[in-house]
């Protein structure tokens, strides 16, 4: 497996504040537990599947557990509702082939790594915190945060803090930002896609 990219997971550090717990199995751990097993399932599909086929697999587990309109309307920010209706869309599935082809990129080979979920999950306001662990045992383990919230009644993922305490989010608001300030909504588009390009999507 590749070692997560700080590009692909942002570089703004960010603290996360001290929250009080939901009660344990928490519904909000759900899309975490799934997605933890898919991201396993492409690493042992590894090499032989290829990038088409990783990605094939980890697509639909995405489509579950991320809200990729939400998540690109937040980073976008209040230029959002400037943009045509069809900008806003080819930005929702530019950002989503982005994603997956990140995973499918990122986690190529398995090595006996797995993933395990805090128990504890914290309460941000409507939101919900869930931690997990990357354990790789030829590496150093990763601490990965996910920001949930829900979405007709299932959660799903909004945010990705590397470490704990980088923001994705945070990241590409300030990233598209510079984007769309020098060629508006279009050129975002054709950034992610170049992006997606660039990892084999």
């Amino acid at each position: 497996m590749r070692s997560v990219h700080l590009s692909a997971v942002g570089a703004l550090l960010l603290a996360i504040p001290t929250a009080v717990y939901a009660q344990a199995n928490d519904p909000a751990q759900a899309p975490i537990a799934a997605l933890d097993q898919g991201l396993v399932g492409i690493m042992k599909a590894g090499k032989s599947a290829g990038m088409r086929g990783r990605s094939a697999a980890i697509a639909p587990v995405v489509d579950r557990v991320y809200d990729i309109p939400l998540m690109t309307r937040l980073a976008v920010g209040a230029q959002w509702t400037s943009f045509a209706p069809s900008d806003q869309a080819a930005l929702v599935t530019a950002l989503r082939r982005l994603t997956i082809a990140q995973y499918a990129s990122n986690f190529d080979g398995y090595a006996g790594q797995s993933f395990a979920v805090d128990p504890r999950v914290d309460v941000r306001g409507t939101d919900r915190m869930v931690r997990t662990t990357l354990n790789d045992p030829k590496g150093e383990s990763v601490a990965i945060a996910y920001r949930l919230r829900q979405s007709g009644g299932t959660w799903k993922i909004i945010d990705v803090f590397y470490k704990n305490s980088i923001s994705q989010l945070a990241t590409r608001r300030a990233d598209f930002a510079r984007i769309v300030a020098s060629g508006g909504a279009k050129a975002l588009v054709s950034h992610l896609n170049g992006l997606s390009a660039k990892v084999g999507g």
